[in-house]
């Protein structure tokens, strides 16, 4: 794995601030993706959930699971999908298409750090079907399967 900086993560997927929800890569293999992210205490978020004891919405901690998948795909298949893009005229650009099987087994909140691993069930077309994890500390947060695709933008 080359290293990987916020500007090599930021050129990779078109996710920004402050809905970017990926810190660092960890990991990079064919096989899986582990990013880590840290909430920081004035995420836009946590002002209305909430107040008093602010936790981290569950579709925010999918988000960012999806994102590092989105790193992932472009890191394997940036050149393919380059490829498609030339040969259509068209922008393409990741999109989720079905999340399956959610379960969340911890709360996160300010300052808590999660570190997300996804790995490819398989491929098909442009179709990519994952599954995530996320622990915290080095407990089970959440897991899922999601299915993703590239569209044009």
């Amino acid at each position: 794995m080359s290293e990987f900086t916020k500007q090599t993560i930021l050129d990779l997927i078109p996710h920004r601030p402050p809905f970017l929800f990926v810190d660092e890569i960890r990991e990079l293999s064919d096989e899986k993706i582990v990013a880590a992210y840290r909430f920081k205490e004035d995420e836009f978020f946590f002002q209305g959930h909430y107040p008093g004891r602010p936790l981290v919405p569950g579709v925010i901690l999918c988000e960012a699971a999806m994102q590092a998948g989105a790193v992932y795909l472009a890191s394997l298949y940036g050149k393919e999908v380059a490829e498609m893009a030339e040969n259509t005229g068209k922008k393409l650009m990741p999109v989720v298409g079905r999340i399956d099987e959610v379960k969340f087994k911890k709360i996160v909140g300010p300052g808590d750090v999660i570190e997300t691993e996804v790995v490819m069930r398989e491929k098909m077309a442009r179709a990519y079907f994952l599954n995530a994890k996320i622990t915290s500390g080095g407990e089970l947060v959440s897991r899922f399967r999601f299915a993703c695709t590239y569209t044009e933008s």
